[in-house]
């Protein structure tokens, strides 16, 4: 068996591309969608979250500017994020949850987050978890603008590494097609595991400009966010015997809101 091949410069750039192209509503152009591409792309889904990041941080900054309070900055920490990826996370949030809560079969379960409506569990969810996110971030920037780009910054690029986390390999797709089915299995273990060290020792960091408490609370909100994630992806599954395009949402949407709730802690 043949080795690898090392992944060239023009990789990289369609790893970016594809990060970008799939992850936001940034006019990137995806011009390779084949393991390689996808294999960069899911690499880089936290420098995505970066970008989201930092849009929303500036939307924050700008209604504190203005006057317009703490809980106006959280809700455009909430709501920037999901415009700049077409609500597509928050929508796979919904999708999982029916299908979760249905109780049905997998092949009944992954034909229920297909259809294009949500049902009770999914605007339960979407409800209770947009809430939570607003209360966390809000908490955060009674504290300080400085703490709420924090969280939101944390929060963000977290989300998109529980992405990467699960498109290692070993995880499965649950159907044949889809933006799951590309992503599935492409990123090597070591490659994953080594790109989660690499935010938490950035979320660490950054927590450490505002105080040794704020930076272990910056650890501690990654590894729960992660955390809380790993148990998602598990117990989607073995439901529905794989990944989806709808739980990598419910991934990303589910870690988000670990992390800002830990972050909201102090």
């Amino acid at each position: 068996m043949s080795a690898p091949s090392r992944p060239s410069p023009s990789d990289a750039l369609h790893g970016l591309r594809f990060a970008f192209g799939t992850l936001t509503v940034l006019p990137v152009r995806v011009s390779r969608w084949d393991r390689a591409a996808a294999r960069g792309g899911m690499l880089c889904a936290p420098l995505a979250g970066l970008a989201v990041a930092a849009a929303a941080a500036a939307a924050g900054l700008l209604l504190l500017l203005l006057g317009a309070g703490t809980l106006s900055a959280a809700v455009a920490g909430a709501a920037v994020p999901a415009v700049l990826t077409r609500g597509l996370h928050l929508d796979g949030l919904a999708d999982t949850a029916d299908g979760l809560g249905s109780g049905k079969p997998a092949e009944d379960a992954l034909r229920i987050m297909k259809q294009s409506d949500i049902g009770p569990f999914g605007v339960i969810t979407l409800v209770f978890v947009l809430l939570a996110q607003v209360a966390a971030l809000s908490h955060a920037y009674a504290d300080s603008w400085s703490r709420g780009a924090l969280a939101t910054a944390v929060a963000a690029v977290t989300a998109r590494m529980a992405l990467t986390l699960a498109a290692r390999a070993g995880v499965p797709a649950a159907r044949p097609e889809g933006l799951g089915a590309a992503v599935a299995g492409v990123v090597p273990v070591p490659g994953a595991l080594g790109a989660a060290l690499a935010v938490l020792a950035a979320a660490t960091a950054a927590g450490a400009a505002l105080g040794p408490r704020t930076a272990a609370l910056a650890a501690l909100a990654v590894l729960a966010a992660l955390a809380a994630a790993e148990l998602l992806l598990r117990h989607c599954t073995r439901r529905f015997g794989g990944v989806t395009g709808d739980v990598f949402g419910g991934l990303a949407e589910t870690a988000a809101t670990t992390a800002l709730v830990v972050l909201s802690l102090g």
